[in-house]
């Protein structure tokens, strides 16, 4: 092994980071390995304005470089707790797919339900990746919805001054909307943590203790859970049945056009 990226450390405190940090440089430099300092940066994640920072973090007598946002194996961690730069990020993940394969997109002799598989299967898969953990606000939709019908709308020949409504675009190609097709793989999710035992670490966030976060003025940030709450209001569910695996898929099941 050459090279180790992507290694996060993990703690409440920065005494604790510094000495997770320094036991981690001792330990590849008594195997021949060698850490960056230059590259090594660490982010303080405080989700409460009120909450004083800490000061700084170091490496022997070497300052580490502060960073307010982290990307980690395909998605961005912001220091504010916040998704809107995991969201720019997966946009811009979809628009170069489309762009590679706009020679196929844009040819006027492929059927359209065949450019909509193509859609389907290469582009909207990159541009969801990690969705289902998303806490959506009603402008990352409108984001993600905007960008998938400017998409569907050039391959399809058509401009917004031909008047053609979006549900009608969508018939052509076979696409359902993307806040649907979200709205499924975080459902899809939810069954999947919920048939977990209780002592599995995926469920161990359902019981933290978040009383020490101090909460500012304003109305307080979106969650994952408020999203599954309005899911579950929206389809008329009840989260018992995410234990029938096979009628939970069934009814969160989004099926695209045909």
């Amino acid at each position: 092994m050459l090279f180790a990226d992507d290694i996060l450390l993990v703690d409440k405190t920065r005494e604790g980071v510094e000495g997770k940090l320094e036991l981690w440089r001792s330990t590849l430099e008594s195997k021949g390995f060698r850490l960056s300092r230059s590259k090594t940066e660490y982010m303080e994640c405080n989700f409460s304005s009120n909450r004083p920072t800490e000061g700084i973090v170091t490496l022997g007598d070497q300052v580490i470089n502060k960073s307010t946002r982290f990307r980690y194996l395909g998605s961005i961690v912001q220091s504010d707790g916040e998704i809107d730069g995991d969201i720019i990020s997966r946009i811009q993940v979809g628009w170069l797919k489309w762009r590679n394969a706009s020679g196929l997109l844009c040819d006027r002799n492929v059927p359209l339900k065949l450019k909509g598989k193509f859609y389907k299967m290469v582009v909207r898969p990159a541009m969801l990746y990690g969705a289902e953990c998303w806490p959506l606000k009603e402008k990352h939709n409108t984001k993600l919805s905007v960008a998938e019908m400017r998409m569907l709308r050039w391959m399809s020949g058509f401009t917004l001054r031909d008047r053609i409504r979006n549900e009608h675009i969508r018939e052509k190609v076979g696409v359902a909307p993307v806040e649907d097709k979200i709205r499924e793989s975080r459902l899809r999710w939810f069954g999947h943590i919920k048939r977990r035992p209780f002592d599995d670490p995926v469920r161990r966030v359902e019981v933290l203790d978040l009383t020490y976060v101090k909460k500012g003025r304003g109305r307080p940030k979106k969650t994952w859970l408020e999203n599954i709450r309005n899911d579950l209001s929206l389809l008329g569910l009840n989260e018992n049945l995410t234990f029938n695996r096979t009628q939970w898929r069934k009814r969160i099941h989004v099926a695209d056009p045909t």
